[in-house]
């Protein structure tokens, strides 16, 4: 490798962007509130419904004896 690809990688490497963290179920079900507020003030019936019904999926379980289903 010559000293000016070196350097070019390099200077790449130092360039790029960090990605993005994996979502996460609260950071997800926040885009959902978000959205299902916007539909809302949109006018859009049929989207909030769709989007409320996805919320509600995504929200975790408790059964009776107090554990947590689905986390």
């Amino acid at each position: 490798m010559t000293l000016l690809s070196l350097q070019l990688s390099r200077a790449l490497a130092k360039g790029r962007a960090v990605p993005p963290p994996a979502p996460t179920r609260a950071s997800l079900l926040e885009a959902l509130l978000r959205k299902r507020a916007a539909a809302h003030n949109a006018g859009a019936e049929e989207l909030e419904a769709m989007l409320r019904s996805q919320i509600q999926w995504s929200l975790p379980m408790i059964r009776g004896d107090g554990a947590a289903e689905g986390a």
